[in-house]
């Protein structure tokens, strides 16, 4: 059967959408078919019905069209795509069918609306460009994001084994892969692993193409040449990704793309690096647990009060600086706004005022600003003189900078103000946009629509006049619209020019060709006072987009201060200090604080702790003590100051020197990857792996019980030699917080290994955790003790207790540990290899000892022989 014209439009759109699910606007209604019909009614919770009830019925499912918004944002938080198809022509003007088209396609990474975003995050859309040549040695890879609802887009070249760490830190929403690299269309499978949440989207492989993606971009920059924009031969990789994000865009939004007017490329080599398995460990933006900002180090400092700043914000603490200068920079502009609490308070209530300018622009730029956003744009403007009057003249360089870049932009807020209504609607077609006075015909319209009172009044007295009929009336109801009404007493002086309307008991109402062509044009001047108001509201949309280079240049300022006095307000509330930046690989941190748990716990309950690396006092500080006393809390803290103090921030300490990391390294917890067949020791080997090929002297790396997902006797081995390595090969600042006693023995052979320990006091067979780090090596791990606390039956522990007593006897020296082996060579003869700890005696060798062979005869010592022969044979046999 064939499809009628109207089915046939839907096809047509949804073959020109792909596995999107295609609103197909009907009237007041978006209207979803076949399988997305079925999809949507399962995920949004809409009825499926059907269209044609026949043989072959038609699955349908549709919502109200003002629902748009929020059934797109259930769509996408369920991992699916839209398109949109709209109604492009008014339906009374239309000949025949309603023309339609395919207007936008929306995913996870190319969301513009308020109702779809987080104001407080990025919302990226990746591409990732592998080796075009996998054949030739071609270790490097291209990353590409942009951000559609502010307009930034990077690229960069990088080693194809860091992507899953870039991709990490940038946490798209999205990422593009060519097809060629995801040969499962059913189920794409990428070569790396992307972050959780990160929808994955294939594209042909063409528009990842070296000369397709440099002709696109030179078109849309409208540039001969790339080489302005900093990329060089080497950066072909990042073009290839940046083409295909440019190239995805285009085909997506069916819109102006004008806003994303610079591609930025990214160097690693101004940034402090950290791994994904870092990111995740040190919770920088979300918790391991749940995965959600709430309860990160992001979350916990963050305190500005612009969206704007927000995303800001957390672009700085995934990207900490290695660039002395930079740091020392925002520094200065910290401190100086902690030590004015009266500057900083008046600026934060300015900012308060000011709107997210960066995604209105953006929305601006692609034709989709409402009336609202317009408004939002002129009192983001009206708040600009007063914040640049409380940052002018200040003594830090970096705020008198801002002062300087910050344009008010009056002319805009001039147009903006003048024309705009204070409370704007969102709808732009439904007028009350544009104020009285800024457009005569406007006014006039307005005027007509209103009843034309004035005019009313100047008729009804002009006929009163001319017929001689005092009491005249122009009137006016929704079934006869415009007439005069004369009483039956005056009747007979009614001109022969009125036309009779209607009579009525007391009187006759008439018509006059003046008043009936006045009342045609009261009839469609709200219409056409509604049109003359979208086209003043087009207007000023477009004035605002010639003017938006400018305004994003603002809108970064903003931005830059209130990240700025968002960490003020965070180190004067809570005591922070600034830390002292040297490029030397030096750590001293006294009296140093968790940044997030200094303030999730109550006031005053944390135990600061100091923390002294480098020169003198040693590169690796070994960590003993009991579980829950605090390790791994204090080695994170650590890290997390050193981060901290790389974007510029002051830190919870009473005073710090930090030496500039290149690299931060952090394994911290136990975790498994069973999708991809690894254990949770694989990982740690895994990860343990890279810190070891990959950090330098100047990186910081911290290490958590290490080799615990083994033997005893293989995780000290390993925990040994790979603490030896970073303190002989590497030499770089290291925590190595471990429950392995044994390693404390390598003090004596390392010379810049130390030996701390957390504090524990004993009482009644009781034990009291004092978190405090002091020097020294622990003497016990309390195991047991801390399984007591846990809840564990108390039969076991004590068991526990009976099997630790006898293990410590049989398995540990005179010294009470067991006989570690020291750094050395093989035997010459090359068949002895020596053992980390000497073996425990079997009984019977230890009764050959003690047997006195001078007091035996031969058949006794035959007999003994015999007995000692059978016990061995009956004795387990010890497995490889």
């Amino acid at each position: 059967m064939a499809a009628t014209p109207m089915m046939q439009q839907y096809l047509d759109a949804k073959n020109a959408c792909g596995d999107a699910l295609l609103f197909f606007r009907m009237g007041d209604f978006y209207e979803l078919f076949y399988d997305d019909a079925r999809i949507a009614a399962r995920v949004l919770g809409l009825t499926l019905t059907s269209r044609d009830k026949g043989e072959n019925p038609i699955p349908m499912a549709g919502f109200p069209y003002h629902q748009l918004e929020s059934y797109l944002a259930k769509l996408i938080a369920n991992g699916h795509r839209a398109a949109v198809c709209e109604q492009v022509e008014d339906p009374k003007l239309a000949k025949g069918l309603v023309k339609r088209e395919l207007t936008r396609v929306i995913s996870p990474g190319t969301l513009t609306d308020d109702a779809l975003l987080d104001p407080r995050e990025s919302n990226y859309l990746a591409a990732v460009a592998l080796p075009a040549h996998k054949n030739n040695g071609d270790s490097t890879a291209g990353i590409a994001w942009a951000e559609l609802s502010t307009g930034r887009f990077f690229a960069a070249t990088v080693p194809a084994a860091r992507i899953a760490d870039e991709l990490a830190r940038i946490n798209p929403s999205e990422c593009l892969l060519s097809e060629e690299d995801t040969p499962s269309a059913s189920v794409p499978c990428p070569p790396f692993p992307l972050p959780s949440g990160t929808m994955l989207t294939r594209r042909p492989a063409w528009s990842f193409g070296y000369d397709t993606a440099l002709a696109s971009l030179q078109k849309h920059f409208e540039l001969a040449t790339l080489d302005g924009l900093g990329f060089t031969e080497s950066d072909s990789s990042a073009l290839r990704a940046a083409g295909a994000v440019l190239d995805y865009l285009c085909e997506t939004q069916k819109a102006s793309l004008v806003h994303i007017d610079r591609l930025t490329p990214y160097r690693s080599g101004d940034l402090l690096e950290i791994d994904e398995a870092s990111r995740r460990s040190l919770e920088i933006t979300r918790t391991i647990r749940t995965g959600d900002r709430e309860g990160s180090l992001l979350a916990t400092i963050d305190k500005t009060v612009t969206p704007m700043g927000a995303r800001l914000l957390a672009d700085w603490i995934t990207n900490p600086l290695t660039n002395l200068a930079a740091i020392q920079a925002r520094q200065t502009g910290v401190t100086e706004l902690v030590a004015e609490d009266a500057l900083r308070e008046a600026l934060q209530e300015q900012l308060r005022g000011v709107y997210d300018l960066e995604r209105l622009l953006s929305r601006v730029a692609t034709g989709r600003a409402s009336p609202r956003d317009l408004s939002f744009v002129s009192r983001t403007l009206s708040a600009l003189p007063k914040v640049k009057a409380k940052i002018t003249a200040r003594k830090a360089a970096l705020l008198t900078e801002l002062e300087s870049n910050l344009d008010l932009c009056p002319e805009i807020h001039s147009c903006l103000e003048s024309a705009l209504l204070e409370d704007c609607p969102f709808v732009a077609k439904d007028g009350g946009i544009i104020r009285g006075g800024y457009n005569a015909d406007l006014d006039r319209l307005r005027d007509l629509a209103a009843g034309g009172k004035e005019w009313i009044a100047r008729y009804q007295a002009e006929q009163a006049k001319a017929t001689g009929i005092a009491n005249l009336k122009v009137a006016y109801n929704k079934v006869f619209g415009y007439y005069i009404e004369i009483t039956n007493s005056q009747k007979d002086k009614t001109p022969a020019t009125y036309i009779r309307k209607q009579t009525t008991v007391n009187a006759e109402r008439y018509i006059t060709p003046e008043l009936k062509e006045y009342e045609e044009q009261v009839i469609t001047a709200d219409d056409r006072a509604k049109q003359l108001e979208y086209e003043l509201f087009l207007s000023l949309r477009e004035s605002v987009q010639r003017e938006a280079r400018r305004l994003q240049a603002t809108a970064a300022v903003l931005a830059q201060l209130d990240v700025l006095t968002s960490l003020a307000d965070l180190a004067r509330k809570r005591s922070y200090v600034c830390p002292t930046i040297v490029e030397e690989p030096v750590l001293k941190i006294i009296d140093g604080r968790h940044p997030v748990l200094d303030i999730r716990e109550a006031q005053g309950t944390f135990v600061p702790n100091d923390c002294i690396l480098g020169g003198e006092d040693g590169t690796v500080t070994l960590i003993t003590g009991p579980n829950m006393a605090g390790k791994s809390t204090y080695i994170r803290q650590v890290a997390l100051i050193t981060l901290l103090a790389q974007i510029g921030s002051l830190v919870p300490a009473r005073a710090a020197t930090i030496g500039v990391a290149d690299r931060i390294f952090a394994r911290v917890g136990a975790s498994d990857e069973l999708a991809r067949g690894q254990s949770t020791f694989m990982v740690e080997m895994t990860e343990t792996a890279r810190i070891l090929n990959t950090a330098t002297p100047r990186s910081l790396v911290i290490l958590d019980e290490i080799g615990r997902g083994t033997s005893t006797y293989d995780g000290i081995s390993l925990a040994w030699a790979i603490v030896e390595h970073l303190h002989d090969t590497i030499t770089c600042r290291t925590l190595f917080a471990t429950h392995y006693h044994e390693l404390t023995d390598l003090t004596q052979t390392l010379p810049s290994v130390r030996n701390y320990n957390v504090a524990v006091k004993e009482w009644e067979d009781h034990v009291v955790f004092l978190h405090k780090i002091v020097p020294g090596a622990a003497d016990k791990s309390y195991g047991i003790h801390v399984a007591r606390l846990a809840g564990v039956p108390k039969e076991v522990n004590e068991r526990a207790k009976q099997i630790l007593a006898r293990l410590e006897q049989e398995h540990l020296g005179e010294n009470g540990r067991p006989k570690l082996t020291v750094k050395g060579k093989r035997s010459s003869k090359g068949d002895l290899q020596l053992t980390l700890f000497a073996a425990p005696d079997h009984p019977v060798v230890q009764e050959l000892r003690d047997l006195n062979i001078d007091s035996l005869t031969p058949l006794e010592a035959l007999q003994h022989l015999a007995k000692l022969q059978s016990r061995v044979a009956q004795s387990p046999q010890k497995t490889s």
